[in-house]
């Protein structure tokens, strides 16, 4: 799919407001009010439960990556996949640590590097007929495939074959997005042999980990021209990446943002196609600038009212 060009969002009051992130100013326009009604609707229904402020909320999953990995095609769909093989000892001892938020500090029970890895790895890839597991060793017998428009290039069984090699394991504490801010959490970075980058399990234990909070109304549908926001993509201080939900057929896609002091509401207008169009949602990235960092805000979807958390990479 064809990724927009960026839009800004225009400046905003920190009262609550709505606007199209457009490069320019622009009249108010029907879907742009009914956005505005909505997201201050969910924005009043949003009641977080006291672990929203006193506990351990991440809004990332557990696996994330701190930099820029370098993937390759078959790269990425192990990491996806969770394809990894070990080539040093992952050791079974369990150690202490705490979680620093910007509000203080939080002491939960952690995972061993091996309990780590066992969360991580989710098994072998199947073999490809031809295909050495791994890169660069024939294998014995098996016949050459060279890449190109007939070889393993493009191939839909070329990223069925390569795990990643697991060649260290350290402890260390990264950057994650939680609900009380950008707090440093203790992690287990396991160092691949095929990646720039290490994959980081976080330490933290599943049984001290508070599930985001469900939205507290039902969803009900959207005007038309509103879409729904599917997760964030990242958070750049006041700079937020969005992915939204829109249709195969859909154009003049327009992300949306309403926010306040304490809550921010995202959401999407498009353009309808009108005539026939195949039904499949097309995830589109878009990018909006808040008036001020996001901070400790949540960013709720103006569809579900559930907070967004920041998709897999």
């Amino acid at each position: 799919m064809n990724r927009p060009a960026l839009l800004l969002v225009l400046p905003l009051l920190l009262t609550a407001g709505c606007a199209a992130t457009d490069a320019g100013p622009r009249s108010p326009t029907r879907g742009v009010e009914a956005f505005d009604q909505r997201a201050a609707q969910v924005a009043e229904a949003w009641r977080p439960g006291p672990d929203w402020r006193t506990g351990y909320v991440p809004l990332e999953g557990p696996t994330v990556l701190t930099g820029d990995p370098g993937f390759t095609p078959e790269t990425e769909a192990a990491f996806r996949a969770g394809w990894y093989r070990a080539q040093v000892g992952i050791p079974p001892t369990r150690v202490g640590g705490e979680i620093q938020f910007p509000d203080g500090r939080l002491r939960l029970p952690l995972v061993s590097a091996a309990e780590a890895y066992r969360q991580l790895d989710q098994g072998d890839p199947l073999p490809c007929p031809g295909r050495p597991k791994q890169p660069g060793r024939p294998t014995p017998g098996g016949p050459t495939v060279e890449p190109g428009p007939d070889g393993w290039g493009t191939s839909s069984t070329q990223t069925a074959c390569l795990p990643l090699t697991v060649t260290a394991v350290t402890f260390g504490a990264v950057p994650v997005r939680t609900s009380r801010g950008v707090a440093q959490v203790p992690a287990w970075l396991f160092t691949i042999k095929e990646l720039a980058t290490p994959v980081v399990r976080l330490a933290v234990a599943p049984s001290a980990v508070t599930p985001v909070p469900e939205p507290t109304t039902p969803a009900r549908p959207l005007p038309d021209g509103l879409v729904a926001a599917q997760d964030l993509a990242a958070v750049d201080g006041a700079r937020l990446t969005v992915r939204l939900g829109v249709g195969a057929c859909d154009t003049g896609i327009t992300p949306l943002v309403w926010e306040r002091p304490d809550v921010v509401v995202v959401g999407g207008g498009v353009t309808r196609a009108t005539g026939e169009c195949i039904a499949l949602l097309k995830v589109e990235p878009v990018t909006v600038t808040l008036a001020a960092p996001l901070g400790s805000r949540p960013v709720l979807d103006v569809f579900t009212g559930a907070p967004l958390s920041i998709g897999p990479r």
